[in-house]
């Protein structure tokens, strides 16, 4: 089957895409123990997947209260900032673009995964009901500090200087990770918000913690280079809202207000949920379907106008030069599922062969 749509240029925003194959944001816990900077082999690694239109970091903790998971990268100081320096070059000097996907994790984490004398905080003082991995192993989330006003204040003021952090750095856009659990969907979620004030209750006000994170993004980077990354109702990290089809065409509208450039929404058909037909029932720009998709499944999505550009994760990690095996059928190579997390060398991350190393 032919692929020339996939493979057609596409503008979202201020950017100019030279095709429609977008890697995913991919957790693969790789940066420094000591002090969650990223490396030469990130650099490595991005750089080799220039190839995609858009390249969509993993999630990157704008703060390092916001951090959840073991050895992922921020974007929290200078020396962040000089680290993701040289990845962004490297994509760059290979003609792509790579968006920072911002990712503050709230209630979801556990004290070993962060820093000393960082905090969880959360709306409410509600422990999500699952475990995470740490060095010693899966371990029950512990109950967050609900957020005082200042504290709301503060993050929001933290995201907006991560995103002047993201410009510093090199970075063609940001993506606010709104999906998996995380803090601007547990102010979204009614299982997850139990606030009585301004940030609680109704629908308008459990979407103000967003709207003034995007409206702060939006004043640093231009909102022509902001996207939201969602996946309305999926339970993942014990994210529970009573009605998520309602709170997350909200949020499309919101979008679609303030002008967002692009909407990545996961499809999971699970959730009785067609997330992408909600996308873009409530949102008339650029919408980036993702989860498990063939080259030519995305060529006929992208005809059919259910999405303008496809994502890929794990077709990603085991094929650097995906786009040129799309180009001619494959082969691809197979993931190994074991390097998928964690590692301090090069098997499994950087190590995958092109095609010309293919046996």
């Amino acid at each position: 089957m032919a692929i020339d749509r996939l493979l057609s240029p596409l503008t979202i925003g201020d950017l100019s895409l030279k095709n429609r194959v977008v890697m995913a944001p991919m957790t693969r816990s790789r940066a420094s123990q000591d002090d969650d900077c990223v490396s030469d082999l990130h650099e490595t690694y991005y750089g080799q997947r220039a190839n995609a239109g858009l390249i969509i970091t993993e999630g990157v903790h704008p703060t390092l209260d916001g951090k959840g998971y073991n050895r992922t990268p921020g974007i929290c100081n200078d020396a962040h900032v000089g680290a993701w320096s040289r990845v962004t070059q490297a994509v760059h000097d290979r003609g792509g673009l790579i968006a920072c996907q911002l990712m503050h994790c709230g209630r979801v984490g556990h004290p070993d995964n962060k820093s000393d004398k960082t905090r969880m905080l959360a709306p409410s003082a509600i422990a999500a009901q699952a475990e995470i991995f740490t060095a010693d192993g899966m371990k029950a989330m512990p109950t967050p500090e609900p957020m005082s006003l200042a504290d709301i204040d503060a993050v929001v003021a933290d995201y907006g200087r991560a995103a002047q952090r993201c410009v510093s750095a090199g970075f063609d856009g940001v993506e606010l990770h709104c999906a998996s659990g995380y803090l601007p969907g547990q102010f979204l979620a009614s299982g997850s918000n139990h606030r009585e004030d301004e940030y609680g209750g109704s629908l308008a006000n459990r979407l103000r913690f967003i709207e003034r994170v995007i409206a702060v993004l939006a004043n640093v980077i231009g909102v022509a280079r902001v996207g939201l990354r969602i996946s309305p109702g999926n339970p993942y990290n014990d994210h529970i809202d009573a009605t998520p089809e309602a709170t997350y065409a909200g949020l499309l509208q919101l979008a679609e207000r303030v002008g967002i450039a692009w909407v990545h929404a996961i499809r999971m058909p699970s959730t009785g949920i067609d997330s992408l037909a909600l996308t873009r029932a409530n949102y008339s720009g650029a919408v980036i379907g993702s989860d498990s998709y063939t080259a030519s499944e995305a060529e006929e999505s992208i005809g059919e106008g259910r999405v303008d550009a496809v994502s890929f994760g794990r077709l990603y990690i085991a094929n650097p030069d995906l786009v040129e095996r799309f180009k001619q059928g494959g082969p691809f190579n197979k993931m190994d599922k074991r390097t998928i997390y964690g590692g301090e060398g090069s098997a499994g991350y950087t190590d995958y062969p092109p095609l010309s190393g293919d046996a």
